[in-house]
């Protein structure tokens, strides 16, 4: 196989584990929770702690991720954690017992990680190490894909089968994705040089740079949580908008799939960062659009919010990546401490103003109010990136 092949074959494996890690294991759970509280007696908010333990789990998964650097190692707990998404599927359909779920949730976010970092991290030290360029657009399309995926088999599901039968369903989809996402990825290789001979060397950020970037990183947490576990049933609980949540889950994983590529094309002109600011402001109009009311500011929403919250993610590991070429996931991991302590705070929060105020629209407001923060942090890191690379120069937060 020639080498653009081999790289579209590299890229596959990423995509496929993706769709299933995230997608089926991780985020069927969102367009299933209205089905499992009609049907199965899920409450809001054990909804919401089922959610913020999915994510315990995730966090756990980037808490290994940041603590190794063999690669030799981070590809066999990736192929674990793929093994396991598929398991974790299973357990969901086969139990109505809240503790049986709650392990499930939990684990099912451990095989997240092993995706989301292990497998990025692997795929992008590839890319470097075979003089490809190091960007990850292609490979988190597998994100969207998934999310949509998801979403549209609901949809269909729904008219015949009940929630038990549906996640059943998705373990029988989990293991034909199996196959490719172990079967395509290549083994690690462990040298310190690319195929061509040269050196990779690592080019880590400045302290400060790292703390102000995983503090912005921890509040875009938090506005993509929100709207992520719970839109459907935000929606689903607006005037005249019954059942219409899987529909705006849906444009989101739609919007989601190209998302990445669109923005690795923004940071070629405008820089990562610029992009990054970009994104927020927009995925900040994107959480409140939904409470305009109506089926188009819902759906809008979910575009925008699709669109950015992705893009977020590639752009942010991507950097990493680049800081780290030797060892991507370790910065990765760190990253991802702080989206994962907010993808924790952030649902159970959430469920509780649910529960106590009778709906979600407190939910949006905070996560939106997060990422105004989140935005500002950028900015500075923008000046602080300006300085470091200038010192003594004038800088501009943007341009």
């Amino acid at each position: 196989m020639d080498e653009g092949g081999q790289r579209m074959k590299v890229l596959g494996a990423g995509i496929f584990s993706l769709i299933l890690a995230l997608g089926v294991a991780r985020f069927a759970y969102t367009p299933l929770l209205p089905l499992m509280q009609a049907q199965a007696g899920l409450g809001l908010a054990e909804a919401g702690w089922l959610a913020a333990l999915n994510y315990a789990g995730y966090l756990s998964g980037a808490l290994i991720a940041a603590s190794i650097s063999d690669l030799v190692l981070k590809d066999r707990l990736y192929r674990i954690g793929m093994v396991v998404a598929v398991l974790s599927t299973v357990v969901m359909g086969l139990s109505t017992d809240l503790a049986v779920w709650a392990l499930s949730r939990f684990v099912a976010g451990l095989s997240s990680a092993a995706a989301m970092l292990l497998g990025t991290g692997l795929i992008l030290n590839w890319l470097i190490r075979h003089n490809h360029r190091s960007e990850l657009g292609i490979h988190f399309a597998g994100i969207g894909l998934g999310i949509a995926g998801c979403a549209a088999a609901v949809a269909l599901m729904s008219q015949w089968l009940d929630w038990r039968e549906q996640w059943l369903a998705f373990s029988a989809i989990a293991c034909v994705l199996l196959v490719p996402a172990l079967a395509w990825l290549p083994a690690p290789d462990r040298s310190p040089f690319t195929k061509s001979g040269q050196a990779m060397h690592d080019n880590p950020p400045s302290a400060l740079f790292l703390r102000l970037f995983m503090a912005a990183y921890f509040c875009a947490g938090v506005g993509y949580v929100v709207s992520a576990t719970f839109i459907v049933a935000i929606v689903d609980r607006l005037p005249g908008l019954a059942g219409q949540g899987t529909w705006t889950f849906l444009a989101i994983g739609l919007a989601a799939a190209p998302a990445c590529i669109v923005w690795d094309l923004i940071a070629r002109r405008t820089g990562e960062l610029n992009a990054l600011i970009l994104a927020a402001v927009l995925q900040i109009v994107g959480i409140l659009l939904p409470l305009s009311g109506g089926l188009g500011g819902a759906i809008a929403g979910a575009l925008l919010f699709g669109g950015t919250f992705i893009g977020m993610v590639s752009l942010v590991l991507t950097m990493a990546g680049r800081y780290y070429p030797t060892r991507p996931a370790k910065m990765m991991g760190k990253m991802t401490l702080s989206y994962g302590a907010a993808q924790i705070i952030g649902p159970a929060v959430t469920g509780w103003l649910a529960a106590s105020l009778g709906g979600y629209a407190a939910g949006l407001y905070l996560a939106a109010g997060v990422m105004v923060v989140g935005t500002l942090l950028l900015v500075a890191l923008k000046l602080i990136e300006c300085r470091e690379a200038a010192p003594g120069a004038a800088c501009r937060p943007a341009g």
